[in-house]
């Protein structure tokens, strides 16, 4: 096996001298457990002290919210945050040539960014304890600033979010990562977000809501079960951490060259159509559902939040039927960790084909198919040892827009009979400094593969 030494031909951003020893500085200020508990226990305070409510309700009870009578599209009726369409979505040589679901349609890019400062010559972050609808326990640490643009232009006519600000007038802090990355590709339509971290030197005024963490305690949060959402977890996939050296099984123009090939041969084709029209899809009093009770459902709840921009509403979520796995397969390879990745197709990427885990489904959603058509790699994720297993935690997805969407994020160590060094097509082994590489631009990596790249960033997993 010839693992070679890899030029830097990504291009590459020259970050700010010492950027990355700051970001590892952090990382390795990880304090102590009582630090963890006492930053869970605040989360949980803040959940316990607003009265937070999130009740189910008929889809007939949304307020504001209406189905279009010739399309079936359910939409507000502002014309503004989302909608919720049909999606249909044909591939070329894919294991699923074709198929239709309902889509979540938000044509407008939102920020998560994430303020940093100084203390004591270490690297802060200030994180949010914030609240939404569908987490499954209400409250987790979110980024500074986690708003789409009808939040931060006023299109609910509620409170101004907190520290828009520094995200959006030039000159208010030193922009350290700035970068669209795409959110959830199997349920929303070609949505991404503006992906930031600012330092600043000023002081910001304090907020019983907001809390400084080094990169080092993030980590170690992130161990613990659903604290740490997914919009912090995407911008920290971004960091400027230090890279892992050069070394790597494909040069970064073969691994580039590799994806190229892989966008090209699938042959996606993705475009909106009336809900109405979306096949083997029901509408009942609660919920759209599949009609086999797969994938997910699209739900309606009535929200009661004190701390939120807006105290009460009622809106649509896409709520999935049980917990999914994602995971990185990972082994050393002449000495140098890399982790095992797929080019995969799903339909509301922007791209079509990013960079996603190993293992990246719902077990269930394969359970009526033959042992072939199940995912790659999922009995050696499922079966692993507790030896082999380097990091695992419970994660939920996007709180905004899903309802109880949580997956089991694990790493798991493989050998060469479970994970060959030539995988099948679709999968490539990469190095971690590679993924740093191609998340500093937008649309390389899906959401599910930053989830993993946020642990290795702050130290959570360690190959």
């Amino acid at each position: 096996m010839a693992v070679q030494r890899n030029p830097s031909v990504l291009p590459r951003p020259r970050w700010e001298p010492g950027t990355a020893e700051r970001m590892a500085r952090s990382v390795a200020a990880r304090g102590d457990e009582r630090t963890v508990r006492e930053t869970a226990d605040w989360v949980a305070g803040r959940a316990a002290s607003e009265g937070f409510r999130v009740e189910p309700i008929p889809l007939a009870g949304l307020d504001g919210w209406r189905f279009d009578e010739r399309t079936g599209n359910l939409a507000h009726h502002s014309g503004r945050f989302f909608t919720v369409e049909g999606l249909h979505v044909t591939v070329r040589n894919g294991p699923f040539p074709e198929w239709c679901q309902p889509v979540i349609h938000q044509p407008e890019v939102g920020i998560l960014g994430i303020l940093a400062k100084e203390f004591d010559g270490v690297l802060h972050f200030l994180m949010q304890a914030k609240m939404e609808p569908g987490n499954p326990n209400l409250v987790q640490l979110s980024p500074t600033v986690q708003a789409t643009y009808s939040n931060y232009t006023g299109a609910h006519r509620g409170r101004k979010v907190h520290h828009i600000d520094y995200f959006v007038q030039p000159g208010r802090g030193r922009v350290l990562v700035d970068v669209l990355q795409s959110e959830h590709g199997a349920w929303f339509y070609r949505k991404s977000n503006r992906n930031m971290i600012v330092e600043v030197t000023e002081d910001v005024a304090p907020h019983e809501d907001f809390r400084w963490l080094t990169l080092g305690q993030i980590g170690r949060l992130l161990r613990r079960d659903n604290l740490v959402n997914m919009d912090s977890r995407t911008v920290l996939s971004c960091a400027p951490v230090p890279e892992d050296g050069t070394e790597a099984l494909h040069t970064d123009t073969e691994l580039l060259s590799w994806l190229t090939g892989e966008r090209t041969r699938y042959g996606v084709t993705a475009r909106r159509v009336p809900l109405a029209s979306v096949p083997d899809w029901e509408r009942e009093e609660y919920a759209i559902r599949h009609r086999e009770d797969r994938y997910f459902r699209v739900v309606a709840v009535a929200v009661e939040a004190g701390t939120r921009e807006v105290g009460r509403w009622t809106q649509p979520l896409f709520e999935p039927y049980r917990r999914g796995v994602i995971a990185f397969l990972t082994r050393r390879l002449g000495g140098v960790p890399h982790v095992l990745v797929h080019a995969r197709v799903e339909g509301g990427l922007p791209g079509v084909v990013e960079l996603a885990p190993t293992v990246q489904c719902d077990p269930g959603n394969y359970a009526h198919l033959p042992p072939g058509r199940r995912p790659p790699f999922l009995d050696v994720v499922l079966s692993a040892p507790p030896g082999r297993v380097r990091y695992e935690a419970v994660h939920s997805e996007e709180g905004g827009r899903f309802r109880g969407a949580e997956n089991r994020v694990m790493v798991v160590e493989a050998d060469e009979d479970e994970a060959p060094l030539s995988p099948p097509p679709g999968y490539r082994w990469v190095t971690p400094g590679q993924l740093r590489a191609l998340v500093r631009h937008g649309h390389y990596l899906n959401v599910q593969a930053r989830t993993l790249l946020a642990c290795l960033n702050t130290g959570a997993a360690v190959l």
